[in-house]
């Protein structure tokens, strides 16, 4: 499937909505000035058109397969991989020391959004790998990290995250797995884990698992979980995989899509594990890794979207149906008004969940280079929404494409429906999109709001500030960001949880709405024409962001008509 990244589109957030030079302005990041970002994204773009989108029907086709216990990957990943491990895009934000360029995780997460539009089959790999980094940088002894980082940077060795248990689910606290301490520092790890992306593969020397089990005296609940690295094969002397370990996959699970990925039942018994941070002390250590993840499942459906809308912008402007309804059309469908609706539709909505992650991102590196809690604060409030909206935006795009192929959208031949398969399961990924909105309304509110009111007031004062020269644009996101206000109030106001998590869905898409308005409004200003970035934005502001009402309507709905209908009623 042609592909082609979207640089452009990064370039201009980064110097127009998010600005970029608020992190290279600090000591941390001063290196990554304009140019060498732009030099960044622009030869990760060549690799994600040329090597990675070649293969994405690849993945699809020939999906990866168990053979004598070990997983073979689809044709071209290995080729593909190499290409990603050589270029040092498995892990770009990776500290230097440990062989990383050290580049804002604002870069690493456009190029992993430009890969996952290209292929997110393979672009799972890495991105598993980046969060165990992250984890193993913060939590792991030296020694642990003097073995492990390297490998894993470079690409010769890949990591996993395992958490989910047959009986368990999102509900970590119930798992089973044990770990027994060998009284040489290491441990036996013994348990059953599910849903393991990318758990094996016949392209990198090792697999390296991250496992959550619980010690002899750990106590119920989350609380008594410890974290622990289990390789697939026990370095030697000299680093280098050495013995098997006492795991192996069990089976692969047959997927909607993504099935390119591996997705494994694997099995540890007695293996050989490292602990990984304090006794008892995983979760905290694991969500370093899933808090990674959840940006990084956030670009999944916003890479996924952007492909699948060019794939269907690409067929509209091909299929030529119907007498043109304007003026000197092409008589391709692209002229037809429904069609033009969705394929606006689906920019404008990539656009602003683009931006959202990119704002995600930056508040993320600017709470690593400053310290300063209101940047960490602001990155926590956005992470749940970057997740669910940019996985919702690539679930409702990919929906659409289908939809503007007409009949051929359904035909497995056209490839649209891969798009659509393949990106679904990002919203169940890293805790399903209605975790993501419960955490929002409840964890992310223990502040009294105060997070989320100053995203509020940035809305607000930049439409007020702008009203004068852009009121077609500027007065309708000021209303917004006033009903936003309202319903963030309305929810902090809440003692019972239940009756914020009854709206928590609907309040988390009213927000991105209203934060998309806000980016889209902010491209606008600064293209200072009346060009394309504007007339998509007047766009999204006039037929999009009006949703918001309805939204927020339902999110202050409260908890007491859920539960009016039985569960006699709901079966009758």
């Amino acid at each position: 499937m042609p592909y082609r990244s979207p640089v452009a589109d990064y370039e201009y957030i980064f110097e127009n909505v998010v600005p970029l030079t608020q992190v290279s302005g600090t000591d941390k990041f001063a290196e990554a000035d304009a140019d060498t970002v732009s030099a960044v994204l622009t030869e990760a773009g060549r690799m994600c058109d040329d090597i990675m989108a070649p293969v994405q029907r690849n993945g699809d086709l020939t999906p990866a397969y168990l053979e004598n216990g070990k997983v073979r990957t689809s044709p071209g990943f290995a080729e593909a991989y190499k290409a990603i491990a050589e270029g040092g895009w498995v892990s770009s934000s990776a500290n230097p020391e440990f062989g990383g360029m050290g580049l804002p995780l604002t870069v690493t997460h456009a190029v992993n959004e430009m890969m996952a539009g290209a292929c997110l089959s393979l672009q799972l790999n890495p991105l598993m790998t980046q969060g165990q980094v992250e984890a193993l940088e913060a939590h792991a002894s030296d020694a642990l990290k003097a073995i492990y980082l390297p490998k894993l940077v470079s690409g010769e060795w890949c990591g996993t995250m395992n958490l989910t248990e047959p009986q368990a689910g999102s509900d970590v606290g119930a798992l089973a797995s044990k770990a027994e301490p060998n009284g040489d520092g290491t441990y036996s790890v013994t348990g059953q884990k599910i849903y393991i992306s990318w758990a094996d593969n016949d392209f990198t020397e090792n697999v390296v698992h991250l496992v959550l089990a619980r010690l002899p005296d750990g106590g119920p609940g989350t609380k008594g979980i410890s974290l622990f690295l289990v390789p697939r094969h026990i370095p030697d002397a000299d680093g280098a995989p050495g013995v098997a370990n006492s795991l192996k996959v069990v089976s692969l699970e047959h997927k909607m899509g993504l099935h390119g990925s591996p997705t494994a039942v694997m099995q540890f018994d007695g293996a050989t594990g490292w602990l990984v941070g304090d006794e008892h002390d995983g979760m905290k250590c694991m969500f370093t890794m899933m808090n990674n993840a959840r940006l990084g499942v956030g670009a999944q459906g916003i890479g996924a979207a952007e492909g699948a809308y060019q794939h269907a912008l690409a067929y509209a402007m091909d299929r030529k149906q119907g007498r043109s309804p304007i003026e000197n059309g092409s008589g391709a469908i692209v002229d037809h008004a429904d069609v033009r609706r969705m394929l606006t539709s689906m920019k404008a909505d990539i656009f602003a969940s683009r931006a959202i992650a990119a704002d995600c991102a930056l508040s993320i590196d600017m709470g690593h280079a400053t310290g300063e809690k209101d940047w960490r604060a602001r990155a926590a409030f956005l992470t749940p929404i970057a997740k669910a909206f940019g996985t919702d935006v690539g679930i409702d795009v990919a929906n659409m494409g289908i939809q503007v192929h007409g009949g051929m959208g359904f035909i497995e031949e056209t490839g649209a429906a891969q798009y659509a398969r393949d990106v679904r399961v990002t919203a169940i990924y890293e805790g399903t999109n209605g975790i993501q909105s419960m955490d929002l309304v409840a964890r992310k509110l223990m502040d009294g709001g105060d997070a989320a009111y100053k995203l509020v007031d940035d809305i607000e004062s930049f439409a007020e500030g702008i009203k004068g020269d852009h009121p077609e644009l500027a007065e309708p996101v000021w209303q917004a960001s006033e009903t936003l206000r309202e319903a963030t109030e309305w929810m902090v106001s809440q003692g019972a949880l239940n009756e914020r998590f009854a709206g928590a869905v609907p309040f988390l898409r009213g927000f991105a709405r209203v934060l998309g308005a806000h980016y889209h409004l902010k491209a606008a200003v600064a293209e200072a024409t009346d060009g394309p970035r504007t007339k998509l934005a007047r766009f999204y502001i006039k037929r999009l962001l009006p949703e918001h009402a309805g939204l927020f309507t339902h999110a202050m709905a409260g908890a007491a008509d859920l539960y009016a209908l039985s569960e006699e009623d709901l079966a009758s």
